[in-house]
């Protein structure tokens, strides 16, 4: 029978796996808590020396001792452990060795055939260990890899040999001295001296992984990172990128505040491209949380040139929208203000000529009145947008145009639930707009009207379950609709894009904005349909259509909306239990004719990802489209093998027949390396960008972070 003994002061052992805790200055403290030392036999010599023989075990908190044998010499404060030793701390570190001789703090001595392994993921072999202070670990003649190592001596894929390292538990740095990086057993690079993050450290000052990119029109070039740490809430990365064609420094600061954060990632660029020219970047976003519930956010972009994003590989933006927003969301008021300001990077678009700087407020707060019941709903709204141009706009040409307008809504309704399952609801409500209207020479330059409105929707909500097991749901919707715009005209800046589909078609407005209402008495109907299969394929499906006792001139061609009979409405999805899912929508006219359709299709398995649009707009000058355009969009992975992962994307353009975007990848991970490999090829080119090939490569050795992504693939042994 194994017996166990209570130690206190005989096994503080806890000192040789200590876990790399709080960063302090000093050593470690010594175990208070006792030790349980378990075994097949316990026994005290007449020369006073305890001995514990056979699966000797022994715990202290989170750590657990493995050994033959254990052996306390009280007359010199020694023990002496005879393996396989292992001491497990917590799951971060684990120590193997054949023997060890340490006092009887565990604090310093000399194990012998030793391997230290981090959060089961870099180990480190060597003839030697010693133990010195309770703070540091130093190893003789070493090995370290994250690779896994095989019994049959095949190398692993990399490695560092060194001829001593020292592991500093309270800073959780690695110190390499005299150490070689090896590939395949074969030394690449030459340390002299060299200081490496141990994995369980969260930040650290010091080199990030590099990476190559390679562009047609930059030539070949590396990025190096560094990344600084400035406390435990802020951060900084500077990566200077360096080719034949450029040299710029990339630069990221990071702060977390007690109530925020903000992040700043901007660049620095002096190229060929534009001789003799600064360029660069600045990108800002921040989000505060104050007081009474209100919430700060800011999202700020600026560029040098209209070249700039495409040249150097940033998010593929054509316009730079920025933007601060102060927000407060309760369960009955809602209040938003914002500052916006657009620049473009088209070259078909004129800066000046554009809405640039925009100011809006927006406030709704939510009633419930006893006596009439049901909701009510009061909505103050603030718009202004200026241009930068003095030029005179007019009834078709909005040139510099500046509006500002003033926005009171009042909406009530309520529901009913009537026998038969008969869903009724009845809005009533009214708007009252002021608009100013400057550098304008059809429109007044202050102008104002009455809305008001009223709605009555019904809905017949069913459902069944046939013999399959399948629940199938119907419901039909028919709303009846008027409103009536009492006033002047105004210009239309806001609402010149109108999209027709499941999201308002119950609405009595469809323009995107209040600077225009519909007029008139409508009709709305529809029907909404999905079915659940037993075996777990889902279907979804609704059309819709409005009809009108006067036609809208100010509704596009495209838009679906024209003539007193709109477009009918289609739009569904399908969803199969195996990751592949449907989705289409569409808007079809009296001829039978698509004037805009859309298809998206997903697929997703463990081992494959696949996705792809296809789109198709009609003419319509109204919107700048004089052709027909039709564009299809496929981005897709697969997982050729545990490691290796091959993805493409294409955009082309079906009218053009050609296409505007390419891109195909390669990566290969497994427990101790991660190789990225990527060509990327942009064909559209303007007058201040050219048709580029952009080639990237970066190479890293995993096993120094915290996580080293979600899969980890170990290899397999050769047996014979």
């Amino acid at each position: 029978m194994r017996r166990a003994l209570l130690l206190s002061v005989v096994l503080p052992w806890l000192a040789v796996a200590q876990p790399t805790v709080a960063q302090g200055t000093g050593p470690l403290p010594a175990a208070e808590q006792p030790a349980v030392l378990v075994a097949d036999h316990l026994f005290i010599t007449p020369e006073r020396q305890l001995i514990a023989k056979g699966n000797v075990e022994a715990f202290r908190g989170d750590v657990r001792l493995q050994a033959r044998q254990i052996t306390f010499e009280e007359s010199s404060g020694t023990l002496q452990i005879e393996g396989p030793i292992r001491i497990d701390q917590g799951g971060d570190i684990t120590i193997l060795a054949d023997a060890a001789e340490m006092d009887r703090d565990l604090r310093d001595g000399l194990l012998t055939g030793a391997r230290m392994i981090f959060k089961q993921q870099l180990q480190m072999a060597s003839l030697e260990m010693a133990r010195v202070g309770g703070r540091y670990t130093q190893l003789y003649k070493t090995s370290v890899t994250s690779c896994h190592v095989c019994d049959d001596g095949e190398p692993p894929l990399w490695q560092i040999r060194a001829e001593r390292v020292i592991h500093d538990q309270v800073e959780q740095q690695l110190y390499f001295e005299g150490a070689q990086v090896r590939v395949l057993d074969v030394p690449v690079f030459y340390f002299p001296a060299v200081r490496l993050p141990d994995p369980s450290l969260k930040r650290s000052t010091g080199f990030l992984v590099p990476s190559t990119r390679s562009t047609s029109n930059l030539g070949t070039g590396i990025k190096v990172p560094y990344f600084f740490t400035l406390g435990e809430s802020r951060d900084l990365t500077l990566a200077p990128y360096i080719s034949g064609s450029t040299r710029t420094l990339d630069a990221r600061y990071r702060q977390a505040f007690r109530r925020g954060k903000i992040e700043l990632n901007g660049a620095y660029t002096r190229d060929d491209l534009q001789p003799g020219d600064d360029r660069g970047y600045l990108f800002a976003t921040g989000q505060f949380h104050l007081k009474n519930d209100l919430q700060l956010e800011f999202d700020l972009k600026s560029v040098s040139d209209n070249a700039y994003i495409a040249d150097y590989g940033l998010p593929d933006l054509d316009r730079l929208r920025s933007e601060i927003t102060l927000t407060r969301a309760r369960r009955d008021s809602l209040l938003r203000a914002g500052f916006i300001k657009f620049k473009t990077l088209r070259d078909s678009e004129d800066q000046d000529l554009l809405p640039s700087n925009i100011g809006e407020i927006y406030y709704q707060k939510r009633y419930f009145p006893l006596s009439i019941g049901g909701e009510t709903r009061l909505t103050l709204e603030a718009h202004g947008h200026n241009r930068t141009s003095d030029m005179e706009g007019n009834q078709t040409a909005t040139n510099g145009r500046d509006q500002g307008h003033i926005t009171a809504d009042v909406d009530w309704r309520r529901h009913w639930l009537l026998a038969g399952g008969l869903e009724v609801e009845w809005a009533l409500g009214a708007a009252v707009d002021g608009f100013t209207t400057y550098d304008d020479s059809y429109y007044d330059e202050h102008s104002s009207r009455l809305t008001p409105r009223s709605r009555l929707t019904l809905r017949l909500p069913m459902s069944k379950t046939d013999a399959s097991g399948a629940t199938q749901f119907l419901e039909p919707i028919v709303q009846l609709g008027w409103s009536n715009t009492i006033g002047e005209d105004t210009a239309h800046d806001e609402s010149n894009f109108v999209e027709f589909d499941q999201g308002n078609l119950l609405s009595l407005s469809r323009f995107p904005a209040s600077d225009a209402r519909e007029d008139g008495l409508s009709l709305a109907y529809g029907l909404n349909w999905a079915r659940f299969a037993s075996t777990g394929w889902q279907a979804y499906a609704t059309l819709g259509q409005v009809l009108r006792q006067d036609s809208d001139p100010r509704f596009t061609k495209s838009s679906g909306l024209g003539g007193v009979t709109s477009d009918l409405l289609l739009a569904g999805q399908l969803k199969f239990s195996d990751g592949m899912a449907l989705t289409a929508r569409g808007l079809l006219n009296d001829s039978l004719n698509f004037s805009k359709a859309e298809v998206r299709g997903d697929w997703y398995r463990d081992d494959l990802s696949l996705s792809g649009s296809y789109l198709w707009l009609g003419t319509d000058p109204a919107e700048s489209r004089s052709a027909e355009t039709s564009e299809i969009w496929l981005d897709g992975s697969y997982a050729v093998s545990a490691s290796w992962e091959a993805s493409a994307n294409l955009r082309y353009d079906i009218s053009d027949a050609r296409a505007t975007r390419a891109g195909i990848g390669l990566a290969y991970s497994n427990e101790c390396v991660t190789v990225d490999l990527s060509v990327n090829r942009r064909y559209t080119s303007t007058t201040s960008v050219d048709p580029s090939t952009d080639f990237g490569f970066s190479i890293s050795m995993n096993g120094f972070s915290i996580n080293n992504g979600s899969k980890q693939y170990r290899r397999s042994c050769k047996h014979s």
